[in-house]
């Protein structure tokens, strides 16, 4: 194997695939990248045997051929290098010569039989979607997914194919992100599938932001595929039944208000400093046209911040994780937002959209955040 490419569009290829590789496995092979010259292409390939990925780019191929090469210390040395291009050339014993400029490097890898296959798609159903909107829909929903592997179907993000839509839901327990995108499929179709968070993280740095780009998705009962214009994706998906999320919504709102998002952000921020670590909770207490936050804790001090709300009702008290809440208002992205409240007791629903008096199903996106117990403070 002997390729000549641009140190730039190697790195870059190199960055695409260097977080699925397994840093620590019992398994040699999956700490390398497998990199193919043919047809005038290269091809990185990284797998932790839950998630792979395959990218590709053009180069300058002198002569065909494979090998695996540690990822971790190959992307360290491209990483370092100053020369505009690279030549990266591999022997029969699978020594890989590595040349830019003056410098030369030698790396020793392992033959490319020996690294696993990527699982096959064949027999899936497949649709295309818009790359933002799809991307759109994991920013919303991949930061509410529990991070504690005791609750192993809670972390993935949930997809639920019915009616020709797809909903999407992550939740840890504590709070909850729900959205839904139309799909290009007979309304016939439905299933359910838990996408691992890891996954999702390398598909959203793989979906770009152009309204014009479509994704094209591969589905089977125990596997996905994302494939763009140079990246395909391929993870396990997780086994397990999905809670029912749409039974922690409120399907009715005594007091819906709209909130400024970006001065709700700042005063949150403020406050939140004098939180205790342990049970970060800060008080929200409506009054007639305003919203006053608080928190007091005997180890920091005190913090009172308000800000002028659409509010008209007796004084009103709940609290919140301002981390959680400040998770929300960094997800959603109007100006304003909309908060449901019942009372103290039962979730907030925060949207996007404004004018609200009721929650449906048709809404999206949409957040819901439990209520934390309300301290003795006056």
């Amino acid at each position: 194997m002997k390729f000549v490419i641009s140190t730039q569009e190697l790195n870059f290829l190199i960055n695409k695939c260097l977080n699925i590789v397994s840093q620590k496995t019992t398994i040699p092979i999956l700490s390398n990248f497998l990199i193919e010259a043919r047809k005038g292409e290269l091809i990185l390939t990284a797998t932790d045997l839950t998630v792979g990925i395959r990218c590709h780019t053009e180069a300058k191929i002198l002569e065909e051929g494979s090998t695996a090469l540690p990822a971790k210390r190959f992307a360290q040395l491209i990483r370092e290098l100053t020369a505009l291009n690279v030549e990266v050339s591999t022997s029969a014993n699978e020594i890989t010569q590595i040349s830019a400029d003056s410098s030369r490097f030698k790396l020793h890898g392992m033959s490319k039989n020996e690294f696993p296959s990527l699982p096959q798609m064949e027999g899936s159903v497949q649709f295309k979607v818009s790359e933002k909107e799809f991307k759109d829909m994991f920013f919303r929903t991949a930061f509410a997914v529990s991070r504690d592997d005791n609750r192993f179907a809670l972390t993935g993000v949930f997809m639920q194919i019915t009616e020709g839509k797809a909903l999407f839901a992550g939740t840890d327990g504590k709070r909850l992100s729900r959205t839904q995108i139309a799909l290009g499929l007979d309304a016939s179709f439905n299933g359910n599938y838990i996408i691992p968070i890891k996954a999702v993280e390398e598909i959203l740095k793989n979906l770009s932001d152009d309204s014009n780009s479509e994704a094209k998705i591969y589905l089977m009962h125990d596997k996905i595929a994302v494939e763009t214009a140079n990246t395909m994706l391929v993870t396990k998906l997780l086994s397990g039944d999905y809670p029912d999320v749409s039974r922690v919504i409120p399907t009715q709102l005594d007091t819906v208000l709209s909130l400024h998002r970006e001065e709700l952000m700042t005063l949150l921020r403020q406050v939140s400093l004098f939180t205790a670590d342990m049970s970060h909770s800060v008080r929200f207490t409506f009054h007639e046209g305003e919203l006053r936050l608080a928190a007091n804790t005997m180890e920091i001090g005190e913090g009172k911040v308000s800000m002028p709300v659409n509010y008209t009702g007796p004084r009103m008290e709940i609290a919140f994780n301002p981390i959680y809440f400040l998770d929300i208002l960094r997800h959603s992205k109007g100006e304003t937002v909309t908060m449901g409240l019942t009372d103290p007791f039962n979730p907030g629903v925060i949207t996007d959209k404004e004018g609200l008096t009721a929650i449906t199903p048709n809404i999206s996106p949409l957040f819901v955040l439990m209520p934390m117990r309300l301290n003795e403070e006056s």
